[in-house]
């Protein structure tokens, strides 16, 4: 059968499984735009090509299939070089096609011409200038296997116009063999010496923390995260990557660590003398300053990524591998040695809150590390403090929402305050109910991330708690949400700063507030959505929170902006001070009088 390029590539993501992808169309992509007209996958036509790739990521976080995106050449290629970049640090299976210019006029500085990629070689997993009509089937089908399998992440997929134009002999490649990928063997069996090490330190351990990175997520592991923590007794500790992989209500479950995580999070990793790290990379912002981070802690890390393993921080076992199948050979092992499911070193009364549960007497006794556990809980939970006839507190708008929302929605965030409250006060019972930016820390991914998500999960609520700052950065995709009928909804935190910077301005360099200030009333917020076809409401008081957050949620034919006016001032604690030790963390200035870190 003779194609075009073209219709071999829409041919090829039909084969692929692809139902949907976002994009812009222009010049060098136009070819491929017509066969989409007789295709069975979705286009949603985005108003900027950013969108574009943040809504692919949203798509993919909340389905853990591949997102697809498609731009034209040039200032197309580029403008979704930043959700390239922030797929890549969060692991996020993205498949980007852009346009280029015909061969014959690559590196002529011709119109329109990017060298797309040269450009993203570091923020990929492997992108492809296809000069071959014939080689585009091999190529999409090897762009979705390196971006799934092992370590997910961004591909891109450069196709020049003429190659679109050009005719082929259509064919579907039969076999992984056939995608001509030499050297890509990703390794997901973990060694089994080195798992037996494991369980070996696993069952020594007297003050131990499961410490949880997205990458159980990516691998689909929860279930077997949940049986670990309960067969050991292991209290657990979820990135903000991984929010969602543990539930929030298990009494196990210590919440957020990091740079504003919880205090007992925190803390129990500085003190803890074993640290089992899951598909985590020992990110600065976890860790604080290196040199000070858990100094009495002996490391297993389990990761698909054989770079991460001593990347941060050297571990006594690494043990590569995909992070469901390393696990569950841990179960085995620790089966093996005496901890089986009927003869558990802890045994965990689930949905019991305050104690751990009983103790074998032949295993490391943990009641000690547990009552401090529960001490620092009880001293330092998250906390904010509201006056009566005070501002709005953000914190507030956070947990009133999470109260009148089911457990199965989906929260995305932007970045700054608002993303740090979400995480900190929703309350995360399910996978993949957690959409943000990590490790790139995008302004602006909130509002596409939702609709992506929305799309993926037609059946789930999907909630977009943003940033006024980052609000501004993408709401013209409103439109595209209001055109293709995706009735997201987004509470702005509108403090009318650029949150995070301001506090670190306050904070750090004597309240000298520079450039952080964006004014509550401009733009209106309300008047912005009702002109992108949305409803758009407005709370400034506390008491009109909840019947807001009402009426939204009774809204399903459109989507829904909230501006929910907060308090100025409201900073994010508890705080670890960049570059310092995780020891000098910041509490509530409540709570901070006669603090002890024992």
């Amino acid at each position: 059968m003779k194609l075009t390029g073209a219709q071999a590539l829409i041919k090829s993501l039909e084969t692929q499984g692809v139902d949907v992808m976002f994009g812009l169309p222009g010049g060098a992509i136009l070819p491929v735009y017509d066969p989409i007209l007789g295709s069975s996958i979705r286009h949603i036509l985005v108003r900027h090509e950013q969108g574009a790739g943040h809504m692919a990521e949203g798509y993919a976080m909340v389905t853990g299939r591949a997102g697809v995106a498609m731009v034209t050449s040039g200032p197309g290629a580029t403008n979704v070089v930043t959700p390239l970049s922030n797929a890549y640090m969060d692991s996020t299976p993205l498949v980007v096609i852009s346009g280029q210019v015909a061969t014959s006029a690559i590196g002529s500085d011709a119109f329109q011409e990017c060298d797309i990629t040269g450009v993203t070689m570091g923020i990929t997993k492997h992108n492809w200038l296809v000069t071959r009509a014939e080689d585009i089937p091999r190529t999409v089908a090897a762009a979705f296997h390196v971006a799934t399998t092992g370590r997910p992440g961004p591909v891109l997929i450069d196709l020049p116009k003429d190659v679109s134009n050009a005719e082929m002999e259509w064919y579907w490649p039969a076999t992984e063999a056939d995608l001509d990928l030499p050297g890509y063997h990703p390794r997901l069996d973990g060694d089994p010496a080195a798992i037996a090490r494991a369980a070996q330190l696993i069952l020594a351990a007297e003050r131990p923390v499961l410490y949880v990175g997205g990458g159980v997520l990516k691998a689909g592991a929860t279930d077997a995260l949940l049986e670990l923590a309960e067969r050991t007794g292991f209290p657990v500790v979820t990135t903000l990557m991984a929010r969602g992989a543990f539930p929030d209500s298990h009494p196990l479950c210590l919440g957020m660590p990091g740079m504003h995580g919880n205090y007992t999070a925190v803390t129990a990793m500085q003190r803890a003398d074993l640290l089992v790290a899951l598909g985590a990379r020992f990110d600065d912002r976890v860790t604080g300053k290196v040199s000070a981070f858990a100094p009495a802690a002996k490391v297993i890390h389990v990761d698909v990524d054989p770079a991460e393993i001593g990347k941060v921080r050297a571990p006594e076992v690494g043990i590569v591998g995909d992070c469901r199948r390393v696990i569950e050979a841990l179960l085995e092992a620790l089966e093996a040695a005496g901890l089986g499911h009927d003869d558990a070193a802890v045994r965990t009364e689930r949905g019991a809150r305050g104690r751990p549960g009983t103790q074998a007497a032949s295993r490391p006794a943990r009641d000690g590390w547990w009552a401090q556990l529960r001490a620092w809980q009880a001293a330092y939970p998250l906390h904010y403090e509201e006056e009566a006839g005070g501002p709005l507190k953000p914190q507030r708008v956070v947990e009133t929402l999470r109260a009148l929302s089911s457990p199965d929605t989906v929260v995305v965030a932007g970045v700054g305050q608002h993303q740090m409250w979400a995480s900190q006060y929703w309350r995360f019972e399910q996978p993949r109910t957690w959409v943000n930016s990590g490790g790139a820390g995008t302004m602006g991914f909130a509002v596409p991330a939702a609709i992506g998500a929305k799309v993926g999960r037609p059946d789930r609520t999907v909630w977009a708690i943003d940033g006024d700052g980052c609000f501004q950065m993408t709401a013209q995709e409103l439109a595209t949400a209001s055109a293709e009928r995706i009735p997201v909804k987004v509470a702005i935190l509108n403090n009318a700063y650029l949150g995070m910077v301001r506090q670190w301005q306050e904070m750090f360099y004597a309240e000298r507030y520079s450039e952080v200030y964006l004014s509550p009333d401009l733009p209106d917020y309300v008047k912005w959505a009702e002109a992108m076809g949305c409803v758009g409401i407005r709370a400034e008081t506390p008491e009109e929170v909840a019947p807001a957050i009402e009426k939204a949620n009774a809204i399903d034919d459109r989507p829904v902006v909230v501006d929910f006016r907060t308090d100025a001032f409201e900073k994010v604690f508890p705080m670890v001070p960049a570059g310092g030790s995780n020891d000098d963390i910041v509490v509530h200035p409540s709570q901070a009088q006669g603090r002890v870190v024992q």
